[in-house]
């Protein structure tokens, strides 16, 4: 198949290797068919994973790799899907991937744990059934360092509960929540959307967490809030109180703390960390990117590329095969 068939990578970029179910597989043998349910109809949970180049370019760092492949494993568990793979086993495989299709620069990496089997032909069907598990990678951009942020609007569309479709549970079928939200803002002249919980406290924007600063304080949705537990969001709260001094508080929070703030901006494996300059067209105070935002942006970058030696926890680096 030709690479243009494959939107999300540049012209001869497909990998040549993925990995699906303990073997490397090569890219175009790795099929499902159009008729399995529970790949059709969304039965999977996945992960979202950032490697990026070391500021002298020799080097590859998966952020946060473990604990991203901690969560796809919380996931599958609270899906019932069977574990036959450990978070170490999953984090090897993830890095021998990464050599074998000679990843070099900024990568993204998405595993997804799903039923592919035709004898799984509708959604109740899958109890005790092992998943298929696949990771596979791709070259990725970044946003950081520049100057950039997002116009957003506050969601008519309120956000998926604990009790209904768990957003503790990274889902694919979850995604549809904030698809629609975000296909609602694009229409009406937004950039992005922030959505509400059924009591109308901020949860996320989609794929997103949301943080805001008013007058010195960091605040931030708590994680009952109706958002998907962030590793990000926790690298953030960490890096604001450790380095940056900031007093952080994780709470519910209201709408209209979001048109009073001095800055928002919202984090996450593919935002990075994205500000947010104006709420349903009231503009943060801070005019742009704000102090707070800016800090944060070049302490991230630094901290994910190996300039800042700090957090090596939070690293784990791919040698070159």
């Amino acid at each position: 198949m030709a690479a243009s068939a494959f939107p999300l990578f540049p012209a001869g970029a497909i990998p040549a290797h993925l990995w699906l179910d303990g073997a490397f597989v090569p890219w175009h043998d790795a099929t499902v068919h159009v008729t399995a349910m529970g790949a059709g109809a969304g039965v999977a949970v996945f992960e979202g994973i950032r490697a990026y180049g070391s500021g002298d370019g020799e080097a590859l760092n998966v952020f946060r790799l473990h604990e991203h492949l901690e969560r796809l494993l919380d996931s599958m568990t609270m899906m019932r899907m069977p574990l036959h793979h450990s978070a170490d086993d999953l984090a090897a495989a993830t890095i021998e991937l990464l050599r074998r299709n000679e990843a070099r620069g900024d990568t993204y990496i998405r595993p997804v744990a799903y039923y592919s089997g035709l004898e799984h032909n509708s959604f109740g069907d899958t109890l005790g059934a092992p998943p298929s598990l696949l990771i596979w990678n791709r070259p990725t951009g970044t946003q950081l360092l520049t100057e950039r942020g997002k116009h957003v609007s506050i969601s008519s569309w309120t956000r998926i509960a604990d009790n209904q479709m768990p957003p503790r549970i990274k889902a694919m079928s979850n995604y549809q929540n904030n698809r629609l939200a975000q296909l609602d803002a694009r229409v009406s002249g937004y950039d992005d959307t922030i959505m509400l919980t059924a009591t109308g406290k901020v949860a996320e924007a989609p794929g997103a967490c949301v943080f805001l600063v008013r007058r010195g304080e960091v605040i931030t949705p708590s994680v009952t809030s109706g958002i998907l537990e962030s590793i990000t969001r926790d690298a953030i709260i960490r890096l604001c109180r450790e380095r940056l001094g900031l007093t952080v508080i994780e709470r519910e929070v209201d709408r209209t703390e979001l048109y009073v703030a001095d800055e928002i901006f919202c984090c996450g494996t593919a935002a990075e960390v994205t500000p947010v300059l104006s709420v349903d067209r009231i503009a943060a105070r801070a005019g742009g990117m704000g102090p707070v935002t800016r800090q944060l942006d070049r302490l991230y970058h630094d901290v994910v590329r190996r300039i800042d030696e700090g957090y090596a926890e939070w690293r784990t680096e791919v040698e070159r095969a």
